[in-house]
């Protein structure tokens, strides 16, 4: 078993709750309320600004151009390609786009970004990877599941951000997936440690964005 279906067979129980969270049925039902989609897509841009910040720094720390290509592709599919599943649900919505841009980030939200790229600065390039894996591979499989098991077609209210995850992603990942493995092989018994409970946490935190997007989460004390 490679280290990274280590990983993924380790965080299975996080990735079935996930999977079974209220949100994401509501997603695979068409079955969300306005504030939850404008409030999940304002957090997930933000946070998405962050995750490309993140391979940013996997660029930086890159030594040779192939590894610099997977770090560029990733953050050019993020400006150029996630912006269509945020569309869907704005439309869903009745919002524009671009008005939910530029807002502070509720406490999970926050909270997942900074650790995310607090690793990325202090870590090496295999825990950078390790900490935002569970994004794409979360999404991957939440989006082949709803595909598998709804079968939608294009008059599901979120057909666009269903297929979108459920095929798009998987090439990009896989060659995650098979650096990682590569770097663990030559990487100490603490490194992978580290890379491992950097993985669950954010796995543990993509459950919590869901859940934070459900329940419309914001700070507890607002300015008058």
């Amino acid at each position: 078993m490679s280290f990274s279906q280590h990983l993924r067979k380790e965080a299975d129980y996080i990735f079935e709750a996930t999977y079974n969270h209220p949100f994401v049925r509501g997603v695979a039902e068409g079955k969300l309320g306005k504030e939850q989609l404008i409030h999940y897509v304002k957090q997930d841009f933000e946070y998405l600004n962050a995750m490309i910040q993140a391979r940013a720094l996997g660029i930086a720390k890159s030594s040779n151009r192939e590894d610099m290509e997977m770090f560029n592709t990733s953050i050019g599919f993020i400006l150029n390609s996630e912006i269509h599943p945020h569309n869907n649900f704005c439309q869903v919505a009745g919002v524009d786009y671009e008005d939910l841009q530029g807002y502070k980030l509720a406490p999970t939200a926050q909270h997942y970004s900074k650790f995310m790229l607090n690793v990325a600065h202090e870590g090496t390039i295999g825990e950078l990877i390790a900490v935002t894996l569970p994004c794409p591979w979360i999404y991957l499989h939440i989006g082949e599941r709803i595909m598998e098991e709804y079968k939608p077609d294009e008059n599901h209210p979120f057909y666009e951000w269903i297929s979108f995850y459920g095929v798009q992603t998987e090439p990009r990942m896989q060659k995650y997936l098979d650096k990682l493995d590569q770097l663990a092989e030559h990487a100490s018994n603490e490194e992978k440690e580290r890379m491992k409970d950097h993985f669950m946490t954010s796995c543990q935190l993509e459950y919590m964005f869901f859940d934070m997007a459900y329940k419309i989460e914001e700070w507890p004390l607002q300015e008058k």
